[in-house]
C-alpha cells in the first residue's frame, strides 16, 4: 500500500530552498519504499492535497520568530473546512508538527 508524503514549503531564499532539496534527497532513499511524495509551494496547496495526504512535511523560514505568511495562509484558508466539514480527519491533525 502506497502512503502519501504531503510536503508544503515556502522557501523565499537559496539557504531555505536548499535545505527543501536536501530534505527530498532524503526521500529519494532507495531504503524508503512504499511513499509517494508530493510537494507543493505553500501558496499552491489546496484542500485536496491536504485530505488525500498520509503524512505531512512543512518547511518555512522563520519571520520574528514565526512561521512565514505564506505558510500561515494554508492554515489560516482550511481549518473550518477540515475540521467541521471533514471531523474524521481530526486525528491526523494531531500527528502534525510544525518546527
Amino acid at each position: 500500500m502506497t502512503r502519501t508524503l504531503l510536503v508544503v514549503h515556502h522557501t523565499p531564499s537559496p539557504s531555505t530552498r536548499e535545505l527543501l532539496e536536501a530534505v527530498l534527497s532524503g526521500t529519494r532513499d532507495p531504503d524508503i519504499e512504499g511513499v509517494e511524495v508530493v510537494v507543493r509551494p505553500a501558496l499552491a496547496a489546496v484542500l485536496p492535497d491536504v485530505l488525500d495526504a498520509d503524512g505531512y512535511l512543512f518547511g518555512t523560514t522563520a519571520n520574528f520568530g514565526y512561521m512565514s505568511g505564506a505558510l500561515k495562509h494554508l492554515f489560516v484558508k482550511y481549518p473550518a473546512i477540515l475540521f467541521l466539514k471533514y471531523p474524521a480527519i481530526r486525528h491526523r491533525a494531531s500527528k502534525c508538527h510544525v518546527c
